[in-house]
């Protein structure tokens, strides 16, 4: 895949920065606003998808496999399930227990570890969704060939 036209590839420049800082902002706004890890993890992914189509798949060196985002997949998934089990050790004994302070109600640290799982979560599904399109990418180039 070699990319597009000059006027696209400049126009995804500029757009594409502000739909990655707007997905971290979704998912840092979570606990507060509709949105959180799934959404903004989402926003993060369609971010570097338009990347790719615009400039093409040699954009982010990709040799035909998708090792890099199973990689923080696996570890953003595994770190959730570290924090869900820290409920068990640190909290009461439940599982996914919110179990730091929770601070002021409607600030930006005011919900103890709910930040953290979407921050995580967010991670996790921009790298599955990367890793999907990735796929279909390489699956595309592979039958053309």
């Amino acid at each position: 895949m070699n990319g597009m036209t000059v006027i696209v590839k400049k126009t995804t420049q500029l757009i594409a920065g502000i739909i990655f800082l707007y997905g971290i902002y979704i998912i840092l706004h979570g606990h507060l606003t509709p949105g959180g890890g799934f959404a903004g993890g989402v926003i993060l992914a369609g971010a570097f998808i338009l990347l790719i189509l615009a400039f093409g798949s040699d954009f982010l060196h990709l040799v035909r496999e998708e090792r890099g985002s199973t990689l923080y997949e696996n570890l953003a998934i595994l770190i959730v399930l570290f924090l869900a089990l820290s409920g068990l050790v640190a909290g009461a004994g439940i599982f996914f227990d919110n179990w730091l302070p929770h601070g002021t109600p409607g600030e930006l640290v005011s919900a103890g570890l709910l930040p953290l799982y979407n921050i995580f979560v967010g991670i996790e599904v921009a790298a599955s969704i990367l890793t999907i399109f990735l796929a279909l990418v390489i699956f595309k180039e592979e039958v053309l060939k």
